[in-house]
């Protein structure tokens, strides 16, 4: 039998490695920030277009390469960063595998120029599909400009799969972020089809976390600080009133590398314990230093997993110090004797005798002419009513009207808790009126108006926007007059607004909107029309049911009987529940 195994051509093999190094622009984005970081840099450009999907450009000012070394760094496993087994157990630098323009270059067309402080000219070097096509001399600044244009050009499968620009520009502003606040004094700017999205200035980490995200952060921040020599904890959490049902604003960095850890979120999460509604996250942005001895960074590709010598230490720390802050700045629940007027009192000194009054005793009354064994005042007619209240209470139990509504008839009945009892085929339902309301308007929105009608604030609301928030607000302006929204960006992101959805009260406005701008995160234009649709349904809903009448709740449960009584709403929620009465009928 012939021999069947053979190597793989290099080109071959640099594809296979990147698929694990080049997921997506986001990750190039990634791999040459990091580079341009560990190249000494303390100004980086990242330029995009279409979503990186035809350009991803990154110029830094950093010590630049010499001739050899950007025709070396090409080459898999070519790096800079180690020279032996030890050097990966102390690793300080970003990048360190020698995968990443290998990884690139194999999927990209890739130029490159370069040049180092001493020398006269640069080097400009050109690849495309990891073929690599000529370097010559050219003149260019100190430092390096990396171009990789028509990402997967040669792997027509995998551009296909690519998410529309809007999610995927949004995975790049991750990254972006992630970088940018490792590195507090390092100058960022990103560009997004030639419009600047950010411009960070050099600064603390709490300047840097303001820029990236808005000013209406900064009031939130609580400062966190422990130094236990062997590791330093430092960074900042935001008070309970900046927790969000989504996950955006989480982050770990450990010695200026961002990592992602379930394990210690889980630790800020119980820090914040009884200060959270249930399904919210506090935000957090948290810094770590320590012997880079005492961590493993060569987990995976994306070197965003990092194992711990001491993790359960870790866990603690980070817990009893997030603890420790909250009670300090007051946020979590303390007894404050000197301002609480009953310990107040109970502290005071003891009043002197001449300020003390005697206590009067309360009066008791005594009919003395009473007695309980004497049935004379009990008339006639008393005692008929008795014996009528008696029978009541051995008939069969009653349905009882809450309400006092006369009309409810036998089958629908109203809960005090907003909920209501629908005896329908022998069975008994407990029905949410507003789920089902959002089901039948759902089923009939070709009949809804195209424009919904707003109503004019007599003061214009003011709502700050971070860069993050502008991208996603022009994304979506031109359908915002269709759900009645009037409003106007002005040049220093305050969006003032002018008119609102008339479902919508002046107090939820602002909530509305940071709820729209966290559902933009990772989702396309049309989604939100989708989505935004659905929440002006449910916010007619709402003030529909503030107060209804009996009989429009029969014609609401009968139109919803003629739909064929379908159980879930379309994203899933229950509409009702059946009661299991016979399983109550069993405990009596």
């Amino acid at each position: 039998m012939s021999d069947i195994i053979q190597l793989l051509p290099d080109h071959v093999a640099n594809q296979i490695a990147a698929g694990e190094v080049v997921q997506r622009p986001a990750s190039i984005v990634k791999e040459l920030l990091e580079n341009a970081v560990d190249a000494g840099a303390d100004k980086i450009q990242l330029i995009v277009r279409d979503a990186g999907k035809n350009l991803i450009q990154v110029v830094d000012n950093g010590i630049g390469m010499s001739e050899t070394d950007a025709r070396l760094a090409f080459e898999r496993h070519a790096t800079s960063k180690i020279r032996s087994t030890e050097d990966i157990f102390k690793i300080v630098t970003k990048g360190f595998r020698g995968e990443a323009l290998a990884s690139i270059a194999a999927v990209a067309q890739v130029e490159l120029k370069t040049k180092q402080k001493e020398t006269p000219v640069g080097t400009n070097i050109y690849i495309e599909g990891g073929q690599f096509q000529f370097q010559e001399p050219v003149q260019t600044v100190e430092g390096s400009n990396f171009s990789v244009k028509n990402l997967f050009y040669n792997v027509p499968a995998r551009r296909k799969f690519l998410k529309n620009d809007n999610v995927e520009f949004r995975h790049i502003i991750d990254e972006f972020q992630r970088v940018a606040l490792a590195h507090e004094n390092i100058e960022f700017e990103l560009f997004h089809n030639d419009e600047p999205i950010f411009k960070l200035r050099k600064g603390g980490q709490m300047q840097r976390i303001v820029d990236v995200f808005g000013r209406k952060l900064q009031p939130l921040l609580i400062p966190i600080k422990e130094d236990l020599g062997w590791v330093d904890l430092h960074g900042y959490v935001a008070k309970p009133e900046g927790a969000k049902k989504v996950r955006g604003e989480q982050f770990f960095f450990v010695n200026g590398r961002y990592f992602k850890s379930a394990y210690l979120s889980k630790a800020v999460q119980e820090a914040f314990e009884g200060l959270l509604q249930p399904g919210y996250i506090p935000s957090f942005f948290l810094y770590l230093q320590l012997d880079p001895e005492k961590i493993d960074v060569n987990i995976h590709p994306q070197k965003t997993e990092v194992k711990f010598e001491d993790e359960a230490l870790i866990f603690a720390l980070m817990r009893s110090t997030i603890k420790r802050s909250l009670g300090i700045y007051n946020v979590a629940p303390s007894l404050d004797f000197e301002k609480d007027p009953k310990m107040e009192a109970f502290f005071s000194p003891t009043p002197s005798k001449s300020n003390i009054s005697s206590p009067i005793p309360s009066a008791i009354n005594v009919d003395r002419d009473f007695n309980p064994f004497s049935v004379e005042k009990t008339t006639a007619e008393e005692r008929i009513n008795l014996a009528e209240l008696y029978q009541a209470t051995e008939a069969a139990p009653s349905k009882i009207n809450l309400f006092e509504d006369d009309d409810l008839d036998e089958d629908l009945f109203r809960l005090p808790n907003g909920y209501w009892l629908l005896n329908k085929d022998g069975q008994t339902y407990m029905l949410d009126l507003g789920r089902m309301h959002r089901v039948l308007m759902s089923s009939h929105q070709e009949n809804l108006p195209t424009k919904k009608a707003g109503q004019s604030l007599l003061f214009s609301l003011e709502y700050h926007l971070n860069e993050i928030e502008k991208n996603k607000y022009k994304s979506i302006k031109k359908y915002l007059p269709d759900f009645g929204f009037e409003m106007t960006l002005a040049q220093d992101n305050v969006l003032r607004i002018e008119t609102v959805p008339e479902a919508l009260k002046e107090s939820q406005v602002i909530k509305f909107l940071e709820k729209i701008f966290e559902v933009l995160e990772y989702r396309t234009e049309e989604d939100f029309y989708k989505y935004f649709e659905y929440q002006w349904i449910k916010l007619k809903t709402k003030s529909k049911f503030d107060f209804i009448y009996k009989t429009e709740v029969e014609q609401l449960v009968k139109d919803f009987i003629d739909l064929g009584f379908p159980q879930y709403t379309v994203n899933g929620k229950k509409c009702w529940l059946e009661v299991p009465f016979d399983d109550f009928k069993n405990k009596f």
